[in-house]
């Protein structure tokens, strides 16, 4: 007999337990990644979130799992459906709380139904996960279930009463460089030149650029990485979600799986791009800087990443969500992919008819996306 039940805070599952479930290292999907953003502040039902964490056991030991929220809006998870939501209330309904499966303000695509590595399980796991995500969400009469992001391997389970979504975010590919201007060499004339400036441009700043281990650095220097990060925030008009808790919760608990770049004037930390690695991905996350100075945004967020993958032999670095400059960087367009269902029949038909249009927009936009490589040959 197998028993869903869900959990207000991640900590009820023993992290041993969880992190066996994952099929690889993605760092987000750890148990020490979620429990931080709960036990730090940044997951909050006065901010729109309320863990809610699917596990599936059989007699008594876990055996399948889901990052689930319960949401209040719709901040945090870059799929948009805020029209979604002004829709179902100008008809009278409430379309919040809704039930969410993703990794909180983290746009990065990996697993979100966590079952193990044995693949004769696997399949039924997922689709067990997925049916007690809807048993749940008809009980508590949700308006509607959100996956987002999601790997390859978990799409097949959410079937065509789901509907699908897509986007398109830039990843850089190691193609074995054995150092950057090896990847430069890879490019065509005109994006080979400009990133040279660029990096030229920055060195006469005359900054001290590192790159450096979450662990390396100290409590104060973290203090610094987060003030950078929220004054970015605030200049921006945005509600920066990660506290100086958690911040310095990643320095004690993920180590050097957290990896910044750092930019000094003097003795005085000026800008930061903080990145989370897997054994094969570096995974670009969040920027900050006190000064203005050209290029340092592409340099920090870019380059360093990209020096620091060909270093350590990882395969893929994917920066974050949107922005078409990248490709001009090295950075090529890739599918994302998430899943929706409507509660409500009638509503979730009228969506669907919606999404035909939104969907081939998105593959024109792909499509032409993939004529502008920067890559000498494709």
């Amino acid at each position: 007999m197998i028993e869903a039940r869900f959990h207000d805070n991640i900590d009820d599952i023993e992290g041993a337990d969880w992190d066996a479930l994952r099929p690889d290292d993605n760092p987000f999907l750890s148990h020490a990644f979620l429990a931080g953003l709960e036990r730090t502040g940044c997951i909050r039902p006065d901010w729109g979130w309320q863990a809610h964490h699917l596990g599936l056991y059989r007699n008594g030991k876990l055996i399948a799992a889901a990052p689930l929220y319960l949401k209040g809006n719709s901040h945090g998870e870059f799929v948009f459906d805020w029209s979604w939501a002004s829709a179902w209330e100008r008809s009278g309904g409430d379309y919040y709380p809704k039930l969410l499966n993703a990794v909180p303000y983290s746009p990065v695509t990996g697993p979100r139904l966590l079952v193990g590595r044995d693949p004769e399980q696997a399949p039924t796991l997922r689709q067990l996960l997925v049916q007690a995500m809807r048993e749940q969400a008809e009980r508590l009469q949700l308006s509607s279930i959100h996956a987002n992001f999601l790997d390859d391997a978990d799409l097949a389970a959410f079937e065509d009463d789901w509907m699908a979504r897509s986007d398109v975010q830039f990843h850089w590919r190691n193609r074995d460089y054995a150092d950057f201007d090896a990847f430069l060499a890879a490019l065509n004339h005109k994006k080979r030149k400009n990133i040279r400036h660029e990096r030229l441009r920055v060195a006469r700043h005359g900054l001290r650029i590192d790159m450096v281990g979450g662990a390396e650095l100290e409590a104060e220097d973290w203090r610094r990485v987060h003030a950078l990060y929220t004054t970015t925030f605030d200049a921006k008009g945005n509600h920066a979600a990660l506290t100086e808790t958690f911040f310095q919760y990643l320095r004690s608990e993920l180590g050097n799986t957290v990896q910044v770049a750092l930019a000094y004037q003097g003795e005085a930390m000026v800008a930061m791009a903080l990145f989370l690695r897997s054994a094969t991905t570096l995974y670009g996350r969040y920027w900050g800087a006190c000064v203005d100075l050209p290029d340092l945004h592409f340099e920090l967020c870019y380059y360093q990443g990209i020096d620091y993958a060909i270093a350590q032999g990882l395969t893929s670095f994917q920066p974050g969500a949107q922005g078409e400059h990248k490709l001009a960087r090295g950075f090529l367009p890739v599918r994302t992919h998430s899943r929706h269902y409507l509660l409500h029949e009638g509503f979730r038909s009228a969506v669907r008819r919606a999404l035909v249009h939104e969907r081939e927009g998105m593959d024109a936009y792909a499509e032409e996306l993939l004529d502008h490589s920067p890559y000498a040959e494709r």
